[in-house]
């Protein structure tokens, strides 16, 4: 009897940029497609998996291993939202060590207990924290831990300047098994403007936007609730994008190679952009000002 095929996928992105909040809507959205789900929380915050678990936390892979030596899967493994698997991976203690060890340690665990052929898993998202792409936060995309990678980003520079950091990372290990980018996740996407800034990006370095995402405050009130917006409001119009979403990236099989930008060129494009918006927004002032 042959195993099934787990859809293994890492989402990269900036710190704060809403990175946790998408991969756990997403996750929640897989879910309620009758999937088996894991998120492995990656960022040394440990909250990834919080909105899942009524805004709890849970104990993590590093603290756990500190304390014992034999780990049982139900010390590490904590279920959510809908049977989500819940996982955080944890980090050092502060000024200690390399934060991206976690990720390490936590897949060499994970492996040991058997857990993703035992839990008969559909799909296992890992949630990592993209601001530099260091040794331990590359693993996924390294070592093919993952199978497609996807990035969060708004139209602000450093979210842009993340992702085109992490595209150097995939196309640096593209030849050696590493992920590939399955595409960018343009969130907080409330106008024109910076929907043609991620648009001109991801034309620049030959990728593509699986989703854009708006700014809402339905997610707002969710967290404040301790939930995902898939479960605090099922109904709303931001669930409907999360489901739209988490369906675009299970059927999602082809990623690529970017072609990330150098430093040089990733700058004159962002002073493109800020000399684009400046004349913009001159243009709305003189043309306020003829009609008074």
């Amino acid at each position: 009897m042959s195993r099934k095929k787990v859809k293994t996928i890492a989402i990269y992105g900036k710190g704060g940029i809403g990175k946790s909040t998408t991969t756990s809507n997403l996750t929640a959205a897989l879910s309620t497609m009758g999937l088996k789900v894991m998120q492995i929380g990656c960022d040394p915050k440990s909250d990834s998996t919080t909105t899942l678990r009524g805004g709890g936390y849970i104990p993590t892979i590093l603290d756990t291993l500190r304390e014992k030596k034999n780990v049982k899967a139900n010390e590490v493994i904590f279920e959510g939202f809908n049977g989500i698997y819940c996982v955080e991976a944890g980090g050092p203690a502060p000024g200690v060590g390399c934060a991206g060890r976690g990720i390490i340690t936590s897949v060499e665990l994970l492996k040991q207990l058997r857990v993703f052929e035992e839990l008969d898993l559909d799909v296992v998202v890992y949630d990592v924290l993209g601001d530099v792409v260091c040794g331990g936060f590359a693993v996924p995309v390294r070592e093919g831990i993952a199978e497609h990678v996807f990035t969060v980003s708004s139209s602000d520079f450093m979210a842009i300047y993340a992702a085109n950091n992490l595209f150097k990372g995939i196309k640096k290990y593209s030849d050696n098994g590493g992920a590939l980018l399955g595409g960018v996740i343009a969130n907080s996407i409330n106008t024109e403007y910076a929907k043609e800034i991620v648009d001109d990006f991801v034309e620049q370095t030959k990728t593509r936007v699986i989703e854009y995402v708006p700014r809402s405050v339905t997610v707002t009130q969710a967290e404040l609730q301790g939930k995902t917006t898939i479960e605090a409001f099922i109904d709303s119009e931001q669930a409907k994008v999360y489901q739209g979403l988490a369906q675009k990236i299970y059927e999602h099989t082809e990623s690529r190679v970017p072609e990330p930008l150098e430093e040089k060129a990733l700058h004159a494009w962002a002073f493109k952009w800020a000399d684009a918006l400046l004349a913009m927004q001159t243009g709305e002032v003189r043309g306020r000002a003829a009609n008074i």
